[in-house]
């Protein structure tokens, strides 16, 4: 039977949602606040979720990821009076089914509520089918496994998917992802580097050539879409593929098919295309630098990548993972992590994402090569020097003589006493968190006991400090 979770300050509305649910057979429970929420998400996790966008206590956009994460993955709807379209965005990108108006009809809720829970049922089936092919992905945070979910999907259809993100959150590694799980895995998954294109040669790599069509062409040659042909068709950059060509590739993306450069007969490529950037396209077609039928067509599937300072609590799984197969690489046993290693790791905030965290532990395993236990000093000297001046505010420039200035070049940094109480008091903290979760055995319910704190601060809490319970 389908668990309901109506969470709502205003009794009618719970009212009216709790009959609505009712009336479809499903078991119902109800609650007016944020921390009943996360009490009865944890005591009795549901299958779906209606929350109000304004409680009392706080708004559901802060916990989401704590209430994803609760066995049953809850399906979650945001009923609010007074959102905005940040607040939509915002609660979207996070993981909500939907993010809808208040006032509604029971009529329409009805209908919602049916839809949400055929949207389960198929979810579910569809999920014990078939896994997913990581392919290297790693991490299991609610906003990866919501990017895995997107995986899925795409995999299953075969429409045109366009993958958005910023550099080094691993576009490639999650298109290829879609292309090995899908029915077009047993043909070639084709990269083109549309920043790497000579202007001159552009269309005799994408379309190929006859014999002879310029000097130098000796023969006659597949360009890349052909060698899709059957298989996928990935264009990494896509922001960056010439104006003029972005009409010529138009018309092989809806046609598949081309004439190579100097041939008089077209060829066809049954491709499938996964398209990827860095870029903002909506923004480069309203500045004329891109044509806005070519992003339509692009994007019948858009996923989004977030950064990796968006969930830190995978950078762990994700260094386990990276350095276990740099020390394959070099042959040596895996290698242990020191508390200071990960706060560093953790703590960073890896303006280049995924490819620069991989790249850090492989400097860390080389510096570190023959000892067991990689410390903070094993990591590249300026990620160390950015820790340590964050610990630090601004400049403090203290005179040497009389305080008339002269003395301002030889100034230091000092810790302030302001950022030294924050710092140590942050440590006590999260010493004391871990020691709360050990006394009360990992009993959210005993700790919160035991601490005299709210389920929501406790959460937050843990949340804060990346501590897993």
């Amino acid at each position: 039977m389908i668990r309901v979770l109506i969470i709502d300050g205003g009794r009618q509305t719970c009212d009216m949602l709790a009959g609505c649910a009712l009336s479809l057979g499903y078991d119902v429970s109800t609650g007016q606040t944020l921390t009943e929420c996360l009490e009865k998400v944890t005591s009795n996790p549901p299958d779906v979720i209606f929350i109000d966008g304004q409680l009392p206590d706080g708004s559901p956009l802060e916990v989401l990821d704590v209430i994803h994460a609760a066995p049953s993955s809850p399906t979650v709807i945001i009923m609010t009076e007074g959102g905005t379209p940040e607040s939509a965005e915002m609660a979207i990108r996070n993981g909500a089914w939907d993010y809808i108006p208040k006032p509604a009809s029971m009529k329409e809720m009805t209908a919602r509520l049916s839809r949400v829970a055929q949207y389960r049922r198929q979810h579910q089936g569809s999920e014990r089918m078939a896994e997913i092919k990581r392919n290297g992905i790693v991490g299991n945070s609610p906003t990866m496994r919501t990017a895995m979910d997107m995986i899925k999907r795409a995999a299953d259809s075969d429409l045109n998917v366009l993958i958005t993100g910023e550099t080094g959150t691993g576009k490639e590694l999650f298109a290829l992802s879609i292309h090995l799980n899908s029915g077009r895995s047993q043909d070639n998954f084709v990269v083109v580097d549309c920043t790497a294109l000579p202007e001159t040669l552009v269309e005799s790599i994408l379309f190929g050539h006859s014999k002879g069509a310029f000097t130098g062409a000796d023969r006659a040659q597949d360009g890349l879409i052909r060698q899709a042909h059957r298989g996928t068709l990935f264009l990494d950059e896509m922001g960056e593929l010439p104006l003029p060509l972005q009409k010529t590739f138009l018309r092989v993306l809806q046609e598949h098919r081309f004439r190579p450069v100097g041939s008089q007969k077209e060829v066809e490529s049954d491709f499938r295309l996964i398209s990827a950037t860095n870029k903002n396209l909506e923004q480069m077609v309203a500045e004329g630098k891109f044509r806005g039928d070519l992003l339509y067509r692009l994007g019948a599937m858009t996923i989004h990548l977030p950064p990796l300072r968006q969930h830190p609590e995978d950078i762990r799984e994700m260094a386990v993972f990276y350095v276990e197969k740099v020390c394959r690489r070099f042959g040596v046993a895996p290698k242990k992590f020191s508390d200071e290693f990960l706060k560093y790791l953790i703590r960073y905030d890896w303006p280049g994402n995924v490819r620069e965290l991989f790249h850090v532990l492989e400097h860390a395993c080389a510096a570190g090569l023959h000892e067991e236990t990689l410390f903070p000093v094993h990591l590249p000297q300026e990620l160390r020097i950015t820790i340590a001046r964050s610990l630090f505010e601004d400049n403090h420039h203290v005179p040497r003589n009389g305080g008339n200035g002269s003395g301002s070049s030889a100034a230091k940094q000092i810790l302030s006493l302001k950022r030294f109480r924050q710092s140590a008091y942050s440590d006590l903290e999260e010493m004391y968190l871990r020691n709360l979760l050990t006394s009360s055995a990992g009993s959210i319910k005993e700790a919160c006991a035991l601490s005299k704190l709210s389920r929501t601060r406790l959460y937050g809490l843990l949340k804060k400090y990346n501590i897993r319970h």
